[in-house]
């Protein structure tokens, strides 16, 4: 009996060689993907990140004072307050005199 252990035991160790090699090279390989996927996902926040920027540039052209001025007079009914006119503001109930 302990002749047939003593035949096995290289092979054994072998074995045991192998598959520590084996884990090894899957972690190394583990660590890799991970570390791809967290570049691939750091590169979709920048873009993100980027498209963000672009629309925020965008609102803040469409809602600056003079073009929201310039579409009140040609679309809407805004005039400018002449002298001695009489602004009533009906939110608050306020009348100023201009």
């Amino acid at each position: 009996m302990s002749k047939n252990r003593s035949l096995y035991r290289p092979y054994i160790s072998i074995l045991i060689v192998v598959l520590t090699m084996f884990v090894m090279v899957f972690f190394k390989m583990e660590t890799r993907r991970l570390g791809y996927t967290a570049l691939k996902t750091n590169q979709e926040f920048q873009k993100v990140q980027d498209e963000f920027r672009l629309q925020s540039i965008a609102y803040a052209k469409i809602v600056r004072a003079e073009r929201v001025r310039s579409f009140a007079v040609s679309q809407l009914t805004l005039n400018d307050a002449r002298r001695g006119q009489i602004i009533q503001l009906t939110g608050q109930n306020i009348a100023l005199a201009h």
